[in-house]
């Protein structure tokens, strides 16, 4: 929704890597296939018949110091990874693979054991800025979800050097909107994401109040 992308991938054989950060909850669609096999609202890799392992590369939407993953094994209950682990660096070239490659790259989540059908949440203590990940599963599988959670730290001097006004209120600027009284139809964290909303479900709405105060 703010511009993560899944830039790469070495594998998605039975299902494509873009379904990693989609907005819904995973999908179980009972009798739908495709021309490979059984649809799964997820990235899954082919069964390797060699060493080695699969891996994404995940560009975040916003940069910055991340404190929890979870990854997503929903509907995946025979071909979820044994396991898996997760890099994170930094790269000013966002779609520069090749600026990738050569990048330093940080474990994060040591290889760790992931239960299927669930979802497999990490605590993150990283205190330096990132701005893309690398999920490894071992050996191979099918992951339906990949959540990156954070606080957002712009790029302060590119910032600056475009000169005017700075919105110090925007999500992508680091702002985070703390609490409020009531969010009935619509969340407080809509207030400041970027771009225009799409529709009223996209903004903050509380119920109608009958009673002495407000909101």
């Amino acid at each position: 929704r703010v511009g993560g992308v899944a830039l790469s991938c070495n594998d998605e054989f039975f299902a494509e890597r873009e379904n990693l950060l989609r907005l819904h909850e995973a999908e179980w669609r009972e009798h739908a296939y495709t021309d490979r096999g059984k649809w799964m609202d997820g990235w899954e890799t082919r069964r390797r018949r060699e060493p080695g392992h699969d891996w994404c590369i995940v560009r975040l939407g916003l940069p910055g110091r991340i404190r929890g993953i979870v990854v997503d094994t929903r509907w995946f209950r025979g071909n979820f990874p044994e396991s898996c682990s997760v890099e994170a660096c930094a790269c000013d070239g966002p779609f520069d693979l090749s600026e990738l490659d050569r990048a330093d790259w940080l474990e994060i989540v040591p290889r760790s054991a992931l239960r299927g059908d669930s979802k497999n949440p990490f605590a993150i203590t990283l205190g330096r800025r990132v701005t893309h990940v690398r999920l490894n599963i071992f050996p191979d599988g099918g992951v339906a979800r990949l959540r990156v959670h954070g606080e957002a730290v712009p790029d302060w001097a590119r910032l600056l050097s475009l000169g005017g006004p700075v919105d110090l209120g925007a999500l992508e600027n680091g702002a985070h909107v703390i609490a409020c009284s009531d969010m009935f139809f619509g969340s407080r964290h809509n207030l400041i994401r970027p771009g225009r909303a799409g529709d009223m479900s996209d903004g903050w709405e509380t119920r109608r109040r009958r009673g002495p105060g407000h909101d």
